[in-house]
């Protein structure tokens, strides 16, 4: 049962991407999507056993690397951890197949992007079922390899090549510190198995190691660069432009990309080696810090943006905030596996959402040329609505239990740190309403301000697309209601070891007793965003043309529209000077400069010139030879005796005072 879940989207990608032009589009599509529904009933079944049984299970397949020390065998870890993972992202990777049959029916390279999709999801299934660091880092390069091929799917398209490229860098500057965690961690725990280093992690908590001539703490330096490699999949502060930009693919990738893969991998890292950063409070005060600033950062950006994908797409970047500012408060169950859980399912529906309705209107994207939708297109309507509502956290939806429970933990720790994530993290709550109440505006309920033959001839067929909203909707509603008490509630006890919380980090029994005007302040902002939202972009829109249009209000306008101008700032001073360097200075001096002068080119040339003086020397007369075998001998006996007698004379102390005298003199003149 468990290595086919595993297994199941490999055998869909192999068939489909081999034998893809024999069984045509529909036939790919009934294998990848059968493949996934298997899995999906499969997760099911691992769930029960695993999670509500509490039988966790482990499977040892074979060895993969065995050379002395280093011992790697190719082993799955299903715990409770895992298998919520499991039922997550086959549950969204199964709808957003069925999704595809019908959005992606028009392309005629169905059976290439089906199969790219099951791919995606099995190297996602690796990265969370592995028991060991390589192989999940093999499941990490991965999706990582994926996310490339599907945002670059419309390869003809130049911004789609571009988001592509800008994700694989952005995402080797994190694979690569969390390559070099990984070896500082094999280096000193001779190990890469995930339980024998969480049982050698309390012996290592006051050893140091000198690195870049420096001594660091071993445990925080490991999880420092744990984390940078979380960073940059997970898009934080800092490595986040990537994840905008992959909006250019097809929006299935999208929704598949931003609910329950690539970007929840660095989160998961966090969580699965807790063990570790349980030891370096220093680091998860850092990680507290970031994840805040990234919530607050991609709520402020998402305020002002006017393409419908890129508004949901900050959503999910601020989400992301939430979910890693609470792993630095130690909330790992609380903050990351029951908001990301819900996260993924109403994220999900928000992206096909946007799908549906970018499909209605011809393709486009532009929230500002829709409106007066929702008559035309009432279900995705409905279903885009409760997405809206359970993102901004509207009481008794999905969001509402695990974004206000990761508030109240964050106060209730009564630390600077969590106080600083509280204030920021209900700030970012207002703002998300405010712009999620923004997005159903001005897409449904303002009046039309589109073209006629667009906004006139927009419908919805009920079909694949309306099937997958409707699956996604129900969990949206009632996931967090049903399963809080169950995986966070007080005294659950549902993931057991899977995750290890440092008894002086627990805080969660003081989270119930913190004032009732701070448990009720993130509900009560977010209730006043939206309803703030609904107010001016329906009945006093004035009001916010005249704020947009004043002097102050252009310019916060054009930083917030501009994104704090990361991108400028990144493109003027990285891009462009790696571009001139490149070209300057690598290409043209170095490459065909030194490296050819030193290279083919100069070593070819001093040998033919050599062997051209040496083949005029060739006189053929005896004297000739003669003379030059003697005044070599005399040379080599000469150049042996100044050495003899300089040696004996002067040591290298008096030859440095001849050098600076002699610099002295000639200065003084």
């Amino acid at each position: 049962m468990y290595i086919p879940l595993i297994f199941l989207p490999l055998a869909g990608f192999c068939i489909t991407g081999l034998f893809g032009r024999a069984i045509g589009p529909k036939g790919a599509a009934i294998v990848t999507t059968s493949c996934l529904v298997i899995s999906l009933f499969l997760s099911f079944f691992a769930f029960y056993e695993v999670g509500l049984m509490g039988s966790p299970v482990y499977i040892q397949l074979a060895t993969w690397v065995s050379s002395e020390v280093l011992l790697i065998n190719w082993g799955f870890l299903f715990d409770s951890l895992t298998v919520v993972m499991c039922v997550v992202v086959t549950f969204i990777s199964s709808l957003v197949h069925l999704y595809s049959i019908e959005y992606m029916s028009h392309d005629p390279h169905l059976p290439r992007f089906v199969s790219y999709l099951s791919l995606f999801t099995f190297f996602m299934l690796i990265l969370v079922t592995a028991d060991n660091f390589i192989q999940m880092f093999l499941g990490w390069e991965g999706v990582g390899l994926c996310s490339y091929l599907l945002i670059n799917f419309w390869f003809s398209r130049v911004q789609a090549n571009k988001a592509a490229i800008k994700a694989m860098i952005m995402n080797r500057i994190g694979d690569f510190c969390l390559v070099i965690g990984i070896l500082i961690l094999f280096v000193n725990f001779k190990s890469v198995d995930y339980a024998t280093i969480a049982v050698l992690a309390p012996f290592f908590k006051s050893q140091t190691i000198n690195f870049l001539n420096m001594d660091f703490d071993i445990l925080s330096l490991v999880c420092i660069f744990l984390f940078l490699g979380a960073v940059g999949k997970s898009a934080q502060l800092g490595l986040h432009t990537w994840l905008p930009d992959a909006m250019e693919g097809p929006t299935p990738v999208s929704a598949l990309i931003h609910a329950a893969t690539m970007v929840t991998a660095g989160v998961f890292l966090i969580v699965r080696t807790s063990f570790l950063y349980e030891h370096a409070p220093h680091i998860l005060e850092f990680i507290t810090i970031l994840g805040a600033c990234t919530a607050f950062f991609a709520s402020t950006v998402g305020l002002l943006q006017n393409d419908l994908k890129r508004v949901i797409a900050y959503s999910t970047c601020s989400q992301l905030g939430y979910m890693v500012f609470s792993c630095g408060l130690s909330d790992y169950a609380v903050g990351v596996f029951f908001h990301l859980s819900n996260h993924a399912f109403f994220k999900a529906l928000l992206f096909l959402g946007a799908g549906a309705v970018i499909h209605a209107v011809n393709d486009e994207q532009d929230m500002r040329k829709m409106g007066g939708l929702k008559n035309l297109i009432p279900f995705t309507y409905s279903t885009m609505t409760i997405g809206s509502l359970a993102l901004i956290g509207f009481p008794f939806l999905a969001g509402f239990y695990s974004k206000d429970m990761i508030l109240e933990l964050s106060y209730g720790k009564f630390t600077s740190f969590s106080h600083f994530s509280y204030f920021l993290g209900t700030f970012g709550a207002f703002l998300t309403a405010f712009y999620s109440t923004r997005l159903v505006c001005l897409t449904f309920l303002v009046k039309p301000n589109g073209y006629k033959p667009v906004i006139g001839f927009a419908k919805e067929t009920f079909s694949n697309i309306s099937l997958a909203l409707c699956f996604l909707t129900i969990p949206s509603i009632f996931v967090g209601f049903y399963t809080k008490d169950m995986i966070v509630g007080v005294g659950s006890d549902f993931f057991g070891a899977a995750i290890y919380n440092s008894p002086q980090m627990l805080h969660v029994f003081d989270a119930e007793f913190i004032e009732f005007f701070y448990k009720i302040l993130p509900v009560t902002l977010s209730l006043l965003g939206a309803s703030l939202s609904f107010f001016l972009y329906n009945f006093q829109s004035h009001i916010l043309f005249i704020a947009k249009t004043s002097v102050l209000g252009r310019k916060v306008y054009t930083f917030l529209n501009k994104k704090w101008f990361f991108d400028k700032i990144y493109n003027e001073c990285f891009g462009q000077f790696f571009f001139k360097f490149g070209y300057s200075m690598s290409y043209k001096n170095i490459d065909r400069g030194t490296f050819e002068i030193i290279g083919p080119t100069g070593l070819s040339s001093v040998v033919l010139k050599t062997a051209h003086q040496l083949h005029k020397a060739q006189t053929g007369s005896l004297y000739h030879y003669t003379l030059v075998i003697l005044t070599t001998i005399a040379l080599i006996l000469c150049l042996r005796q100044f050495w003899v007698v300089f040696t004996n004379i002067l040591d290298y102390r008096n030859l440095v005072l001849i050098i600076v005298a002699a610099f002295f003199l000639t200065n003084s003149k």
